[in-house]
């Protein structure tokens, strides 16, 4: 199935749910506008990086590699881009020397954990 054609099916279940607001917690698919159109502004992600500096897939290693001191998490609106719509929340963790990606992945995950709920009665009004 496409991506376009799995999304307007998406639409159609939250729909007939009565979803308002839509979450992605590990979806790990690229949002069509087809979601995005039918949800202004109500699709939040939880990414497992500090955004903008670490989009996309495999941040930990990246995080790692590049030898940052501090790491984390964001919750974001989702927007047509890769990780690049507006940021609502954010957690900071420190980064060990002896850090791998997955201590780090451990660490970071266990810190979006606690402030998951927080963000999400946050939406924006409409005037």
């Amino acid at each position: 199935m496409k991506r376009e054609e799995f999304d307007q099916k998406l639409v159609e279940v939250l729909r007939a749910h009565d979803v308002e607001l839509v979450i992605l917690a590990g979806f790990m698919r690229i949002i069509t506008p087809a979601l995005l159109r039918a949800y202004p502004m109500r699709v939040m992600n939880i990414h497992p990086a500090l955004l903008p500096a670490f989009p996309g897939t495999h941040v930990w290693q990246a995080e790692v590699d590049y030898g940052v001191k501090f790491a984390g998490c964001t919750v974001h609106f989702v927007d047509e881009g890769t990780d690049t719509g507006p940021i609502i929340l954010q957690a900071v963790v420190p980064v060990y020397d002896e850090d791998t990606a997955d201590t780090l992945n451990a660490r970071s995950s266990s810190r979006s954990t606690r402030f998951i709920p927080r963000p999400f009665s946050f939406t924006p009004r409409e005037d």
